[in-house]
């Protein structure tokens, strides 16, 4: 039986890695979890914020939150691109 699951609690993925499933892309680690999105932050002062949409979470493993999506496609989540800022 696997540990794995989509289902998790916002609070345990609060400073955990998050990767992209396809191809391990390093999307940074998590800072919050909102309504609709999950604010990630690849490194540490001025680093890169994804801001990726719930829905695309695959898994939490209890490490790591993987999401469905690669490195080309984590592009259209960078904070600049969203507008969400």
């Amino acid at each position: 039986m696997s540990t794995e699951s989509p289902i998790y609690n916002p609070e345990d993925v609060i400073k955990k890695e998050a990767r992209g499933i396809e191809d391990e892309t390093d999307l940074g680690e998590v800072q919050e979890v909102g309504t609709e999105y999950i604010l990630t932050k690849k490194g540490t002062i001025d680093g890169d914020k994804f801001y990726i949409p719930k829905n695309l979470v695959e898994r939490f493993d209890g490490h790591t939150v993987w999401f469905k999506l690669t490195e080309e496609e984590s592009h259209q989540y960078k904070e600049h691109k969203t507008h969400l800022i």
